[in-house]
């Protein structure tokens, strides 16, 4: 049984004086146990805890039981809510408001993950909202085939969408004994262009790791103290423009600043705990997804990446530019179907799409090879409505920086609004909002 939280004689107090440093005190104190609660749940759920870097004395001290505890935690969970809403509910402070909704929100998706984990399912619309704080717009399959009537126009050569896209593809891909290579000229690049606008903390740095037979295609690992391992997923064929998207969403001016960005302004300069933890299945992770895919246009904006690739990349890695062009204007176009993922996704796990229909939109809609198919399956068996975070996230990300001046005609204003977002703690319906 954990340990309770008595936070009732001490929140009494505050309703009586609204002493922003008692409340700030209080809240602090909380925030230790929020962390401590995530990472006894990140005891059993090998996948509930991405990244720590506070205090080692916050970790669990004993061994897990044999059963998963989940009774316990959510009473704990609950507890821990109703504590952030009472601060929140009373306070003047607009600070001490903000982080007590907000670990409130992330106490709303540990419980829908607690419940997952025990086997406790919701739809996914639901288990979306309250996993990451928004739910995804629905799209019919007829959206999906007027965009590949429109990609059909755009591909040379004769027989399927698909057999065309591909047979485009392969005249990009990276060959094996290149792709060190290209990635850490990409990852140089995107580095150079954001410390350009970021003083990024001294001492930063990260180990870039080749894997195969991952779900993924990169995977940003924050170590804490300004490091990170970036992997890149070796398995299926890398292409070119992939060098400069993964150099960026792991990178710089994604994760990798992300989080560098987080932990010094918020743990370090102003003692935050809370954000020593970062849970994978909170409303942070769609900050953090819809942030690192938007940043890759932040950094390389326009035609910049397709410039890149074409003067320093293709010649690195021995690929010919003669049909580049053509390539970008596909990539361009194939993007917009990227939500077909999140429908098939969302039919898998309300079980209104078979196995079967589901490989043949990630075929026809998503342009995947038979490869690429299975392991976007694996994904979704394993990471479920995460999906969303990638391209719904970097809709509200680019909507909320766009709609701000943040545009590619105000690239001083976009850096600095995107600098906003990746140094404080937002949710995605603070984006709504705004």
């Amino acid at each position: 049984m954990m340990k309770k939280v008595f936070w009732t004689p001490f929140l009494l107090l505050l309703v009586s004086c609204h002493k922003p440093e008692a409340e700030k005190d209080e809240l602090n104190r909380l925030a230790v146990e929020y962390v401590k609660l995530g990472l006894t749940i990140g005891q059993y759920d090998g996948d509930f805890v991405d990244a720590y870097y506070g205090p080692d004395s916050l970790k669990p001290a004993t061994a897990k039981d044999t059963a998963f505890p989940k009774d316990s935690i959510l009473r704990q969970i609950s507890f821990l809510k109703d504590s952030f809403q009472k601060i929140a509910e009373v306070t003047k402070n607009d600070t001490i408001r903000k982080r007590a909704v907000w670990m409130g929100h992330q106490l709303t998706a540990f419980s829908r993950r607690v419940r997952n984990y025990s086997g406790e399912y919701q739809n996914f619309d639901t288990e979306s909202h309250e996993l990451f704080d928004a739910v995804a717009p629905r799209h019919t399959e007829n959206h999906f085939k007027l965009l590949i009537d429109t990609l059909d126009q755009a591909l040379p050569g004769k027989g399927t969408v698909v057999s065309r896209f591909r047979s485009l593809a392969d005249r990009f891909r990276i060959p094996p004994d290149k792709i060190d290579t290209v990635f850490k000229t990409a990852i140089a690049e995107a580095r150079r262009r954001t410390i350009a606008h970021y003083p990024l903390p001294v001492g930063e740095s990260f180990e870039l790791e080749y894997v195969r037979d991952k779900p993924w295609s990169g995977y940003n690992w924050y170590k804490g103290n300004y490091k990170s391992t970036i992997q890149i997923n070796i398995s299926q064929p890398i292409f070119i423009d992939r060098a400069i998207d993964l150099a960026c969403h792991e990178g710089y001016p994604g994760h990798h600043v992300y989080n560098m960005l987080l932990e010094k302004n918020l743990f370090r300069n102003k003692g935050w705990m809370e954000i020593s933890l970062y849970p994978l299945f909170s409303p942070q992770s769609l900050i953090a997804e819809g942030s690192a895919n938007y940043g890759i246009s932040v950094a390389f904006p326009g035609n910049e990446q397709a410039a890149f690739c074409k003067g320093i990349l293709m010649p690195l890695a021995g690929i010919d530019t003669a049909w580049a062009d053509r390539y970008f204007k596909a990539l361009a176009l194939k993007s917009q179907l990227d939500y077909a993922r999140n429908e098939v996704a969302r039919g898998l796990l309300s079980s209104q799409m078979s196995a079967k229909e589901a490989e043949r939109w990630l075929a026809e809609y998503c342009l995947l090879t038979p490869e690429g198919v299975q392991t976007y399956m694996r994904f979704i068996k394993k990471y479920r409505s995460y999906v969303i975070n990638y391209n719904y996230g970097q809709e509200l990300i680019k909507n909320y920086i766009e709609s701000n001046g943040g545009t590619e005609s105000n690239p001083g204003l976009r850096w600095k609004l995107f600098e906003i977002l990746l140094s404080n703690e937002i949710k995605a319906s603070d984006l709504i909002k705004k």
